[in-house]
């Protein structure tokens, strides 16, 4: 039978006590880890956010009525305890922060029993995923995730305090907003009071604080919950959150420099990690072609090398047609690998085909200087040579190549290198390479729109040498746009915004806008640039991405309490669910049968 609190005030968590605390009578609550009766002597284990401690019963000190109570307690049972902290009589056990104390119980109240948990409730569990999930409320208990969310809650009141220091306001913006084009799909959300029309929930509070700028608040942020109906990965969520600043009168810099001290502010204060300013900065030309990715791992080497001017009139038709097509020919060298088995390099081949690639092309240096290749017969001698010179390959090295369209040739090596680096423990774990990717391509062409989109949004501003090549030549228009990127991971990014009506007008042709769609979709936004708004930029930070990459978890769902899985449900919850058909009418909606396509 469960008992009452009254009377009693809990005085300590149980991780906080210490030698210090010697000789006092206190009181704790929490869950019991484990109890083992020894014969007159029970040890339990009694764990809250804080940590775990030993708490002893004897008959002879807690009497005949605590010391039943106590026989009683199984694991998960919520337990007060009042006992004196006495040093530990055993042992000292190194692994608990409260490993030289216990405490002798002198009384017990079984605040609620439990039934045994469908897995344990223990760091670092070996249980599956889809079950942890579906009882989440009990992971949760679980040391390792209450660490995660304890330094989560460190982080963001670190960054309130910071941003605040530095003159920043913290102000909310509307959930509830209109559906825009551009980006990931929305998810929408009937009105019962305007039939037929929906909002969005917001992908990111962009317009509303550049609304912000135009109403003269100077600087803005918010912790902001965002929504994107996307397919999900490992960094990825439906819903997710992330830090929002926007500031006036300011350009790249000035951005970048707030950014970069707030987040060795984090760094220092969440893990006392000292992060070197200024981080370091590259291009996206730059990036791309030395790592081919706009999020470059910058842990490990293994750059590409482009080739196509070695290759260019070879015998080779995979290499000489990629370059007559418009491509590149670029390879990666994997030093000490040549004599790698056939296996594993026909499962690149494989990995590499995931990426849009038709093959990939590898040259081994075998240890006595001769070459074992898949293209070697439609090369002489000497064209062999130039490339593994080109490529500064040596005895032992094994030589990857990929030839396409340099959209593809990008990101079929960028992501190799980084599985390649995986597979062969490249990798230091205990770094935190930082970096911002600057100059971004204003526009990308989009195969399946046949038109060219904004490659982060249509409000971002181009580079001021570029401005007379927005509708003539729009792919070769740089953005003044920016990311940070921490260990191959995009850890946030942002842009200097268009403040000119002109400018906007002429991104929006640029983007096959006419002005009335223009006006139909933003036509706040852009009536608000009417009336005096100041230049702008800002930046957006995946606060959850943060955590992930801070408390080296190998998923995003590790550092959020209650997080959807791969197909945006959740397994505990059973969200989304069907409604009853009197909601659906009030809303005015109705639902589609789904049917299942069968193969024959």
């Amino acid at each position: 039978m469960a008992e009452s609190m009254k009377g009693l005030k809990r005085t300590h968590r149980c991780g906080e006590l210490s030698s210090a605390n010697l000789g006092e009578t206190v009181t704790v609550m929490g869950w019991v880890q484990k109890s083992r009766n020894k014969g007159g002597i029970i040890f339990v284990d009694l764990r809250d956010r804080a940590g775990i401690l030993q708490v002893i019963f004897e008959e002879s000190e807690c009497g005949a009525e605590n010391f039943a109570k106590a026989e009683k307690l199984r694991s998960e049972f919520v337990a007060a305890i009042v006992g004196k902290v006495v040093k530990r009589e055993g042992a000292v056990n190194e692994n608990l922060a409260t490993g030289e104390i216990e405490v002798r119980a002198t009384e017990i109240r079984i605040l609620a029993e439990a039934q045994t948990p469908p897995f344990p409730i223990e760091a670092d569990s070996k249980t599956k995923e889809e079950l942890r999930l579906k009882y989440r409320y009990l992971d949760l208990r679980r040391p390792d995730i209450q660490k995660n969310l304890i330094l989560r809650s460190k982080i963001a009141t670190t960054i309130r305090a910071f941003l605040s220091q530095e003159g920043f306001l913290e102000i909310e913006t509307p959930i509830l907003n209109k559906s825009t084009p551009e980006g990931a799909r929305d998810y929408l959300v009937p009105s019962r009071v305007h039939p037929g029309t929906f909002y969005a929930l917001p992908q990111s509070p962009q317009i509303f604080k550049q609304l912000l700028m135009c109403s003269g608040y100077d600087r803005y942020f918010q912790i902001a919950k965002c929504f994107r109906d996307e397919d999900l990965r490992a960094d990825r969520q439906p819903e997710f959150t992330q830090v929002d600043l926007e500031m006036s009168f300011v350009d790249v810099d000035d951005v970048i420099d707030a950014t970069e001290r707030m987040v060795a502010t984090v760094c220092k204060e969440a893990i006392g990690l000292d992060v070197q300013l200024p981080i370091m900065r590259m291009t996206w030309d730059e990036a791309m072609n030395r790592y081919g990715s706009d999020k470059p791992d910058t842990r490990f080497g293994m750059e590409l090398t482009d080739v196509s001017a070695v290759v260019k009139g070879c015998g080779f038709s995979v290499f000489t047609g990629a370059l007559e097509n418009g491509g590149s020919v670029r390879g990666i060298n994997v030093k000490g690998e040549a004599e790698m088995p056939r296996k594993k390099i026909d499962a690149l081949v494989e990995f590499a085909k995931g990426y849009g690639a038709k093959g990939l092309a590898y040259l081994c240096v075998l240890p006595d200087g001769t070459y074992k290749s898949s293209f070697s017969k439609f090369m002489t001698e000497e064209e062999l040579k130039a490339l593994v010179e080109a490529m500064q390959g040596e005895a032992g090295d094994l030589l990857l190549f990929a030839a396409d369209r340099n959209k593809t040739v990008f990101a079929v090596l960028g992501a190799l290198r980084q599985e390649v680096a995986r597979q062969l423990g490249l990798i230091d774990n205990n770094k935190f390479n930082f970096l911002w990717v600057t100059e971004f391509p204003q526009f990308e062409w989009s195969d399946e729109e046949e038109r060219f989109v904004a490659m982060h949004h249509p409000f971002t501003m181009p580079m001021e040498e570029d401005l007379d090549k927005m509708e003539s030549d729009p792919g070769s228009v740089r953005a003044k746009a920016y990311d940070i990127v921490l260990n191959g991971v995009e850890l946030g990014g942002g842009s200097v915004r268009i403040f000119q009506s002109d400018v906007q007008e002429t991104m929006f042709r640029a983007l096959g806008f006419t002005d009335e769609k223009a006006h139909e979709q933003f036509g706040f936004l852009l009536d608000a640039f009417q009336y005096g708004v100041p230049p702008h930029a800002g930046l957006a930070i995946g606060l959850d991405r943060f955590v992930m990459l801070l408390v080296k978890a190998d998923n995003i769902r590790e550092v959020i309490a209650f997080p959807k899985v791969k197909d945006a449900s959740c397994l505990m919850s059973e969200a989304p669910g069907k409604v009853d058909p009197a909601q659906l009418k009030e809303l005015f909606l109705a639902t589609i049968p789904v049917t299942e396509n069968k193969e024959d």
